[in-house]
């Protein structure tokens, strides 16, 4: 599938799409100024598969896998996924709050969640990211950034940053330089 090319009423095209229920109007649908870069993997360092396609839904049954049990009801989500391969998922659209980003803070705002679009690395803090999600990560944010201007390279953070001692990702392996250097504002 061919990168992000456009974003009309808060959807990217042409990706795969799936509506997440965990999701909700924006407090101020003019207010999304800040970029959350996450990483996920279900099991933990397993990756493919569709159960985190199933954990934005609400689907996660607790029974496949020990870890699955602890988390299978939390209401989460995050706007789109970036698998191993580069392929994107858009699960919320842009004009409405996903679930990603919990207790948070940027710069003295609380609620990241009102004014941040999330994406999701898959991926873990112990192994490091491919080449294909860093092309489409930086593909990806330039197409955000052209479409929500208030989004600049300073206000791209990583979810460790809005939630410290809570929150590690995007973990280790994240190149900050060879992302950041690719993007075009």
């Amino acid at each position: 599938m061919l990168p992000p090319q456009k974003i009309q009423h808060g959807w990217l095209s042409p990706v795969r799409k799936i509506s997440s229920p965990h999701f909700d109007a924006r407090p101020d649908s003019d207010d999304i100024s800040l970029l959350v870069i996450h990483y996920i993997s279900l099991p933990p360092e397993q990756f493919g598969g569709n159960f985190i396609d199933q954990f934005f839904l609400g689907n996660l049954a607790p029974n496949i896998h020990p870890y699955f049990a602890e988390i299978y009801q939390q209401r989460v989500s995050a706007h789109c996924l970036i698998s191993r391969l580069g392929e994107v998922t858009q699960y919320v659209s842009f004009a409405d709050r996903a679930w990603h980003a919990g207790l948070s803070c940027f710069q003295g705002r609380e609620k990241c969640n009102d004014f941040a679009i999330g994406i999701e690395l898959e991926g873990s803090n112990n192994q490091p990211f491919t080449a294909a999600q860093y092309r489409t990560l930086q593909q990806l944010t330039t197409l955000i950034m052209q479409n929500y201007p208030q989004i600049t390279p300073e206000r791209i953070v990583g979810h460790s940053d809005i939630s410290p001692g809570r929150k590690i990702d995007p973990g280790q392996f994240f190149d900050w330089q060879r992302y950041l250097s690719g993007i075009s504002a």
